[in-house]
């Protein structure tokens, strides 16, 4: 049984590698809580969900004006509630799909872990290991907890953790950090820490807060349903007890009466119209591969000026390719090649190097190297030997340059020439040796007499729609900057390789330490090597204090804190989980050009919103203002929930969902809020203005409140038409058919028995001369309100500059 040993007051063992720890032992470690714990950010629970999406202020009010309809039995008059119930499943459909994606995709990348227990191999689940299990890592393998490597040698990639996408050699007593890959080797490693104390828990609970989603749409929204409660209750209250007051009115009218003109000020159907647009936004991207875990994200996106890019698995598809092969010494291609058949078919190695060389040169020989020596950290370098054709070597240069048996057979002017050229190679490329001698492998050493036969010229392999898609963001003036933790100078080639703009301006991130210094460079520089995953946050935080709309694309652990922080956050589907949870986009194909089509849908998304909204912020502005003139005179408020229900259908509802689904793809210009306000307000000035003129004639013409109602619904419609009519200009077919189609359905229902339904009834020739003067005057208020308020919006907008 292994030994114990104390470190930082608990009990260590130190087991045998070839055996591991004792069952009583793991026993013991399980008893005190010393396992393994998933460092993963969970996404939300259904249950969060549904409360999310049930207990908010808006669906609170609206259940409970429904019930006091309900309470006076006027149960026409509560239909508005479906329309409330309606927007509540959409929300809610949309993110548990959401969720279930994304616990789909964690679930398809888990795999079990080889551990050593009573000096048996068993295959466990990462959260079943203990504090000072013996692992089993091969090539391939994740890192599943920090360890600390006991036997064997290895090379790792830490790209996820720290984004520096070089391997780095391992050997007995070196450490492992959780979440990076072994690329070639293989170790038995000693769990040194489990749970909490990971590297990788530690980043991923950094990101484990609430962020709030910057939307503009949301905002504006939330600013009409802060005003709109805040009113809503005293108002309320106080109309309620004036139409209680009134002649010949009884609770049920009291009650209804109020109802209708507390509906009007809560924006309802403006929350519907935007989840349903964003839904069906939803849809069409995940047709495109592309899951959206927020809707709001669409729009945000849709906005975003500054764009930070990962450069690996973004730019670049993480796997190396042959640019180019040089050959040396007169060596022909056909050597060249031959030569590389014979190395990559004899050796086993899935380093990304190797891997790339493979992939154009393997094919099988009917030939069995006498000896082999595989690549290691330790030598970078590998090689193979035939009876009758020598050995072949290839590997990094400096290795092999350094050997004694290669500075036994080159003389000074020589070494001089080589040094010159890998130095030119080297500026935009990762170089390799391939060398031939006539000698065999001894000892595992470089044979004698080596000669130099060509430098083999390795890039990162770029995606090939990366430069169309940079060009696209570049296009609609969105600044790009990339942010990694590899090699300035790599990073900066690969800027210029796929055309970015300002790639000359870089920054090694590991010479800046300062926070002062990090926030001047994120605005001076676009490509930043070297950057620590804290670093990358503080980037992003720089850039969105200076006032940008900042969009983060990543795959790895060093990229979770950026994405969180970001306004929206895009991850790739072959990365790390922990990004595809914290993020509000998941590319599913890890497809980068997928972007411009959410950009597009995301314009089409905003441009679309603005127009209906103004529809129903009419509604609202009218609302407010009628319900508070209505507090002043004892005079029934004209309306009904069920005719406003009407109106509302063929002047807001209809026309804004088929107007919010129109292919749009102009730029979205000016303040979401001031826009909708703007169109909005002279509509809802023009109604105001009809109603109190209405009720001034009716208390001269002895016009009774039946006549009224039904004179406000026609005029209250009627200026409904004339924005729709303002708002579809231009025309096309659809526009064209849809506005003549809503005013003859209006019509219809004042003509057919239908009408009675609504509460209206047939009109006098009085009462039809009263309406088109008010007509009238409709079209001279609404032109005269209009430029009013375009003034002042102006106005408004040159005092904030």
């Amino acid at each position: 049984m292994a030994k114990p040993s104390k470190n930082e007051n608990i009990e260590r063992y130190k087991p045998d590698p070839r055996q591991g720890l004792a069952d009583a032992q793991v026993k013991e470690r399980i008893k005190a809580r010393l396992n393994n714990i998933s460092a993963t950010i969970s996404t939300k629970t259904i249950p969060k969900i549904l409360s999310d999406n049930i207990f908010t202020l808006f669906n609170i009010i609206n259940f409970i004006l429904a019930l006091f309809v309900v309470l006076v039995g006027s149960y026409k008059n509560a239909l508005f509630i479906g329309v409330v119930a309606f927007n509540l499943i959409i929300g809610i459909i949309q993110e548990i799909r959401a969720k279930k994606a994304v616990d789909n995709l964690s679930l398809i990348s888990s795999v079990k872990v080889k551990v050593l227990r009573e000096s048996r191999e068993q295959k466990l689940n990462m959260d079943e290991i203990v504090l000072d299990d013996i692992l089993i890592l091969e090539s391939g393998n994740q890192v599943p907890t920090d360890c600390a490597i006991y036997e064997g040698e290895c090379e790792v990639n830490e790209s996820l953790l720290t984004g520096e996408s070089d391997s780095i050699s391992k050997k007995s007593g070196d450490s492992l950090l959780s979440g990076s890959y072994l690329v070639s080797g293989s170790c038995r490693v000693r769990a040194d820490k489990v749970g909490k104390s990971n590297y990788i828990y530690k980043i991923s609970q950094s990101a484990k807060y609430i962020k709030k989603l910057n939307s503009e749409i949301m905002k504006t929204f939330n600013k009409i349903i802060l005003i709109s409660s805040v009113l809503i209750i005293p108002i309320g209250g106080f109309l309620f007890l004036n139409q209680m007051n009134l002649k010949d009115n009884n609770l049920t009218s009291a009650v209804v009466n109020t109802v209708a003109a507390l509906l009007g000020i809560m924006p309802q159907g403006l929350i519907l119209l935007t989840s349903t647009v964003l839904a069906v936004s939803v849809i069409k991207l995940s047709k495109q591969k592309v899951l959206t875990n927020e809707l709001y994200s669409i729009e945000t996106l849709a906005r975003a000026d500054v764009l930070c890019l990962d450069k690996t698995g973004t730019i670049t598809e993480g796997t190396m390719e042959i640019g180019d092969i040089i050959p040396y010494n007169g060596a022909t291609q056909k050597e060249i090649d031959e030569a590389l058949c014979f190395l990559t078919s004899s050796l086993y190695d899935n380093s990304p190097t190797f891997m790339a060389i493979k992939s154009k040169y393997f094919k099988h020989i009917n030939k069995t190297a006498d000896k082999i020596i595989p690549f290691s950290s330790q030598r970078k370098w590998s090689a193979v030997h035939f009876s009758d054709k020598g050995s072949f070597i290839f590997g990094a240069p400096e290795f092999i340059l350094n050997d004694d048996s290669m500075n036994c057979c080159i003389d000074k002017h020589e070494l001089l020439k080589i040094q010159k050229n890998l130095e030119k190679y080297s500026k935009n490329n990762r170089v390799l040796l391939l060398a031939h001698s006539e000698h065999e492998l001894k000892n595992n050493c470089l044979p004698d007499k080596i000669k130099i036969m060509a430098f083999i010229l390795l890039n990162d392999k770029i995606r090939k729609d990366a430069k169309e898609t940079l060009e696209f963001f570049s296009k609609q003036g969105v600044d790009i900057k990339i942010i990694s933790g590899d090699n300035i100078t790599t990073v900066a080639n690969i800027a210029r390789s796929v055309g970015l703009k300002n790639a000359e301006k870089s920054v090694d991130m590991s010479k800046i330490h300062s926070e002062q210094e990090v926030k001047n460079a994120a605005i001076k520089y676009s490509i930043f090597g070297r950057v620590s995953p804290f670093q990358k946050k503080q980037i992003i935080c720089s850039l969105k204090e200076n006032g940008f709309t900042v969009a983060m694309t990543g795959d790895g652990v060093n990229d979770v804190l950026a994405l969180k922080e970001s306004d929206c956050s895009i991850a790739l589907a072959s990365g790390s989980s922990a990004a595809r949870n914290v993020s509000q986009f998941v590319l599913l194909k890890s497809n980068f050009s997928a972007l411009p089509k959410v950009v597009a849908e995301g314009r089409q998304t905003i441009n679309n919103i603005q127009r209906s909204s103004s529809l129903f912020l009419v509604r609202t502005i009218y609302s407010i203002l009628l319900a508070i003139i209505f507090l002043f005179i004892k005079i029934p408020y004209p309306f009904t929930p069920i005719q406003m229900t009407l109106t509302n259908a063929l002047t807001i509802g209809i026309p804004s969902f088929i107007l919010a689904l129109e292919p749009n793809k102009e730029r979205f210009k000016g303040n979401f809020f001031l826009n909708i306000i703007g169109n909005a307000t002279p509509c809802a000035l023009t109604i105001v203005t009809n109603i109190f003129l209405l009720n001034f004639f009716a208390c001269y013409l002895n016009i009774d409140k039946n006549e009224a109602s039904t004179l406000s619904v026609i005029l209250l419609a009627f200026t409904g038409f004339m924005l729709l009519y303002k708002i579809c200009y231009p025309f096309n077919l659809l526009r064209r058919v849809l506005l003549w189609s809503m005013a003859f359905c209006f019509v219809a229902t004042l003509i057919f028995p239908i009408k009675y339904i609504f509460s209206l009834i047939s009109l006098g020739l009085s009462e039809i001369l009263v309406l088109l003067v008010l007509i009238a005057i409709s079209f001279f208020s609404f032109y005269a309100n209009h430029k009013i308020v375009e003034y002042i919006i102006n106005l408004a907008k040159r005092k904030s500059r």
